[in-house]
């Protein structure tokens, strides 16, 4: 039986990637920004509070990106078990159901990243405490349980809530708490605009993939509330994350009307909602993917500047 990788090659227009290109292709990049941003925003605020460390920013830093990228590849690997990653997907290719790599291969590179993570959390817990302990295993288990394990939550269309959560509200707070070792009040009213910037990612993937996923049997929230309102959800997640920002900033006292530097991003959000609302075709949707990926860094990257003029 031939396979997707075997098309690819006989066709002559796509010649396997290298090595080193399959792995980048397997820890999906443009998907990093996720990973990172909160971890900016959370810095950002311990900063301007007068409670940066070095060793516990880079700790949390590479802690949430090698903990994104254990999160892609098992998603890699358990859709392709199930067969949600067919040939007819819209998607870039995925390297265990595109046979690129074996099956195998790839749940040991998902545990040796989701190890690299806990080496970081190794160290913040020998300088922070046993709180980071709990935040490390929970975001962990999480991201092996989105399509892996009985009853994968990203089948069941949780995938943005629980993105919302974790590369929202646990990633601000934990790296805040990584660095001033307390929970704050400021720290999570500025996760919920993060977080909802995190979901957009999620929410562009699922409603270019809303077809195969239904007929792999996938109940995405894309599949369960059909295209037109997951492209209205999307265009007021992004709206949502702009107007709590400017909130947050209007109503915290620690804070200033300087968070408004996030509006220098709004024209950004607005050609990708357009672009979200107006085609179905992959690569349409996949540069959107990308796009709302670069928003959310560029959003954060803009809110973090706006908390430490304040």
């Amino acid at each position: 039986m031939s396979t997707h990788a075997d098309h690819v090659a006989d066709s002559g227009t796509a010649p396997r990637p290298s090595p080193v290109r399959i792995w980048i292709l397997a820890a999906r990049p443009k998907t990093l920004p996720v990973g990172l941003a909160p971890v900016l925003v959370g810095t950002a605020l311990a900063i301007h509070q007068d409670a940066f460390r070095l060793g516990g920013f880079l700790a949390a830093l590479l802690g949430a990106l090698f903990i994104q990228v254990g999160a892609n590849l098992s998603n890699d690997y358990s859709d392709a078990r199930r067969g949600a990653d067919t040939e007819d997907r819209l998607g870039p290719l995925r390297v265990t159901a595109g046979d690129l790599v074996p099956p195998q291969q790839v749940l040991i590179a998902t545990w040796v990243s989701f190890g690299i993570a806990v080496l970081c959390g190794l160290y913040l817990i020998i300088t922070v405490g046993w709180v980071i302990l709990a935040i490390g295993a929970a975001s962990i288990v999480a991201g092996v349980l989105y399509t892996g394990g009985p009853r994968p939550y990203g089948y069941e269309g949780l995938g943005e809530l629980f993105v919302f959560l974790f590369f929202g509200l646990v990633a601000v707070t934990g790296t805040h708490y990584a660095l001033a070792e307390r929970f704050d009040g400021t720290a999570l009213a500025l996760s919920v605009p993060v977080g909802l910037m995190a979901a957009a990612v999620l929410v562009v993937n699922n409603v270019r993939d809303i077809d195969t996923d239904r007929r792999a049997g996938k109940r995405t929230l894309a599949v369960r509330l059909g295209r037109e309102r997951t492209r209205q959800l999307y265009a007021a997640m992004l709206g949502g994350a702009y107007v709590l920002a400017a909130l947050v900033g209007a109503i915290d006292e620690e804070l200033s009307p300087a968070l408004l530097l996030v509006l220098l991003s709004a024209p950004l959000a607005v050609r990708l909602v357009q672009q979200v609302r107006g085609h179905v075709d992959g690569p349409t949707l996949n540069a959107a993917l990308a796009g709302t990926g670069q928003l959310e860094l560029v959003f954060c990257v803009l809110l973090s500047a706006g908390i430490l003029v304040s």
